[in-house]
């Protein structure tokens, strides 16, 4: 009787999507690091193929858990949006993260930002940018055939992938998108937020308020749909309440 010796089976890999460490090491780097995230979002929130995240673990090589890093924002076009426990680049067609953002705390180190630069020379980011805000200094690198190279000139600059705009300033960082408007905190972003639910609400009860007068001019169910951009059936339940 022949024995087939059966190879010895591969551990699985794990791939941690957590270090223990916090997201931003203050308040004024939290800030930054949310409000660059959901204006991004929001820019592409009608494309389902631009994934965007913040302090996500990006794994770029299958089977190497240590080659590993968590920008604090990044974005990649053309991969769906979805929530991830971290990014295993293999498992996303290959295609990198081509957009990356950090911003800065007092405990960062140079050599710190130079591993970080590294790492993304190497595996393939097409635009990086760091913010220091506590010394309003704007830096930011573009892929040519040799790698990343440093953009001399960050004024007015334009994001080619995102077509944000760069507008340093003496006081503090402005980015503006594609139609001009400036990007706005997360505490703007929220009353806007909560403005447009009161008018959405506001614009319902007007609805509503106005079947009963409509009917009572003599108008049909089906005039009054049209009226008032509803169906027949809407306008029927809102006429019994």
């Amino acid at each position: 009787m022949v024995l087939q010796i059966q190879p010895p089976t591969q551990p699985e890999v794990i791939y941690p999507d957590s270090d223990g460490q916090p997201v931003a090491n203050n308040t004024i780097q939290f800030g930054w690091i949310v409000e660059i995230k959901q204006n991004i979002e929001w820019l592409f929130a009608e494309d389902p193929n631009v994934f965007v995240a913040g302090d996500l673990f990006w794994y770029p090589v299958e089977g190497r858990n240590k080659i590993v890093n968590a920008p604090d924002v990044l974005v990649v076009l053309g991969r769906p949006k979805g929530d991830r426990l971290c990014y295993q680049q293999w498992k996303e067609e290959g295609i990198a993260p081509q957009v990356v953002f950090e911003i800065l705390s007092p405990s960062n180190t140079q050599t710190e930002m130079d591993k970080k630069l590294l790492f993304y020379d190497r595996y393939g980011v097409e635009e990086y940018y760091i913010y220091d805000p506590d010394r309003n200094n704007l830096r930011g690198w573009l892929r040519s055939e040799d790698g990343l190279d440093v953009i001399p000139q960050m004024e007015d600059w334009v994001s080619p992938l995102l077509k944000i705009r760069f507008v340093p300033s003496s006081e503090v960082l402005q980015l503006y998108r594609p139609d001009g408007e400036r990007f706005l905190t997360y505490t703007e972003i929220s009353r806007n937020a909560e403005q447009e639910r009161q008018r959405a609400e506001l614009a319902e009860q007007a609805r509503r308020d106005a079947i009963p007068r409509l009917l009572q001019m003599n108008l049909t169910i089906e005039q009054i749909a049209q009226a008032l951009a509803l169906s027949v059936e809407e306008v029927r339940t809102l006429a019994q309440e």
